[in-house]
């Protein structure tokens, strides 16, 4: 089948100059329900990436995202929010964007174009066959990310990949290929909007339901975030307070002498 750069396909909405600020808004909102409704579409091969990933991390393999621009800032994002939500080694989930940290806040002209970068990248966390890697490009088409994968799979490394054109390049270097059809931007180009929302929707499914089917959650709850601020040790204290019915003064005790929520449960239940 054909290849259609539909990101790049001029948008449905014109004269956005000459709009009001609520037509506007209701222009993007409109747009925003087509990417939720594309990534209900393709659950079932998000549940299989999913499938792979869990069954790598409890081979004692690691995740890895790779991606450039937005794509590549998504994929870092999600990465370096597990270990505070779910109290995950930070070298468990990993977030590699073309350009290096730099690449996070100030564009690097020409990064994404590189061929060989995402592997010397890849090469110096480590990788090897235990690990998986998954590749993020709405356009289908990022160099650093078609090439990552490639070099991935050459080498004994299951793949999977997150992109928003049907029949993409990517996708024949992806063991599990997750064409999310957004169809073409508010904004002629701009994949940081639908694109990049279907995207963050299915890395949040990919980690958190892997984090559940990991014994990272109980009932519903974040048994083992890290308590770093103020908000999160006061949610801590009343889980504690509400799974083994003990005051705030004992549940805080246990909390400072634990550490985590998880512990501190166990801690209680031996006595």
């Amino acid at each position: 089948m054909d290849f259609v750069k539909v990101t790049e396909q001029d948008s449905l909405h014109n004269d956005l100059e000459k709009k009001s600020i609520a037509e506007l808004l209701n222009g993007m909102h409109q747009e925003d329900q087509r990417a939720i409704s594309a990534v209900g579409s393709v659950l079932p091969d998000v549940e299989l990436l999913i499938e792979q990933v869990v069954a790598a991390l409890k081979n004692g393999g690691r995740l890895f995202y790779i991606g450039a621009g937005t794509s590549g800032r998504l994929g870092v994002l999600d990465a370096s929010e597990c270990p505070p939500t779910f109290g995950t080694d930070p070298n468990l989930v990993v977030g590699l964007i073309a350009g290096g940290d730099k690449a996070l806040t100030t564009a690097v002209e020409h990064a994404e174009d590189s061929e060989l970068q995402a592997w010397k990248d890849l090469k110096k966390k480590h990788i090897n066959s235990k690990d998986i890697v998954i590749g993020i490009a709405a356009s289908g088409t990022t160099p650093y990310v078609v090439y990552g994968l490639k070099a991935c799979q050459e080498n004994g490394i299951k793949t999977g990949a997150i992109f928003c054109n049907a029949n993409a390049p990517i996708a024949q270097y992806a063991d599990v290929p997750i064409a999310v059809v957004v169809g073409p931007e508010f904004l002629t180009g701009s994949s940081r909007l639908k694109a990049g929302t279907a995207q963050k929707l299915i890395l949040n499914m990919i980690t958190t339901t892997t984090m559940i089917q990991l014994g990272r959650v109980k009932g519903s709850k974040m048994v083992d975030m890290q308590l770093n601020n103020n908000k999160l040790h006061d949610r801590a204290c009343r889980m504690l307070m509400e799974q083994i019915a003990v005051d705030r003064a004992l549940a805080e005790k246990l909390l400072d002498t634990h550490g985590s929520v998880r512990k501190a449960v166990a801690a209680f239940k031996q006595f």
